[in-house]
């Protein structure tokens, strides 16, 4: 259904009203594609938000590269040892927007139409689709930087970064064995944890730059292991879950 008015403000705000809520997703790359397509991980992860989406709530999901995005760039830098960083960032969103084709295909018209290229990427007028699907965006931008763009974007409160942890700890558990898990989390807290410079090789839980962002807006960003989808299920039930909330 398609509603034509002129009033854009007031459009948005029509628009949302239809959905109890929104959210964002971003699905990191390597559960995507960690050595190969991981077909099983991605059914169950459609089961569980298409359920979610058919309760009256819109998903937004940025997908990110994984492991076919290092996989080309290590060919790049073989084939052309002067390649550039931009030149293999760009190559690097280009297999996130790959990932994200597959994603929305396999909800077979549940999803809008084609892949968002960026946050401000306007949809089609009066757009009901409850699941959306985006890429990365531009160099410099993390797919962080994308899901929360998008939430401001797009009218959401909380976002959903999918990792390889189960919490934010007060300092690196792989270094530290004494490092305690942190459930709940002020933007000012986690800020002074992570700083405030992105770089794509910088091991965070959530980009630096998206973060500051994120608190301006007053998001809610749960960390939660990608792996376990029933606790991300928990996580979208209310229900008790393992993970930490930024707010």
């Amino acid at each position: 259904m398609r509603i034509f008015i002129n009033n854009k403000k007031y459009e948005l705000k029509l628009l949302m009203s239809k959905f109890i809520q929104t959210i964002v997703v971003s699905l990191g790359g390597s559960l995507i594609f960690p050595d190969d397509i991981d077909v099983d991980f991605l059914q169950q992860f459609k089961t569980i938000i298409s359920d979610y989406a058919t309760k009256g709530n819109r998903v937004i999901l940025v997908s990110g590269g994984g492991k076919i995005c290092r996989k080309y760039n290590q060919a790049a830098k073989i084939l052309n040892p002067q390649v550039s960083a931009e030149e293999l960032d760009w190559m690097g969103i280009k297999a996130t927007k790959v990932n994200a084709e597959l994603v929305k295909l396999m909800f077979n018209g549940q999803a809008y139409f084609k892949v968002l290229d960026a946050p401000d990427e306007k949809l089609e007028p009066g757009c009901a689709d409850s699941i959306i699907v985006a890429g990365g965006w531009k160099p410099g931008a993390s797919s962080d930087n994308m899901a929360v763009n998008l939430a401001k974007a797009l009218g959401a409160n909380k976002v959903i970064n999918l990792t390889n942890i189960d919490y934010v700890y007060d300092k690196d558990p792989r270094k530290f064995p004494e490092a305690k898990p942190l459930k709940n989390m002020t933007w000012p807290e986690f800020r002074q944890l992570v700083g405030n410079v992105w770089d794509p090789g910088l091991n965070a839980p959530f980009d630096p730059i998206a973060s500051q962002l994120a608190e301006q807006l007053h998001l809610e960003v749960a960390i939660l292991n990608g792996k376990n989808l029933e606790n991300l299920n928990k996580y979208l039930n209310n229900q008790e879950f393992v993970g930490t909330i930024i707010s």
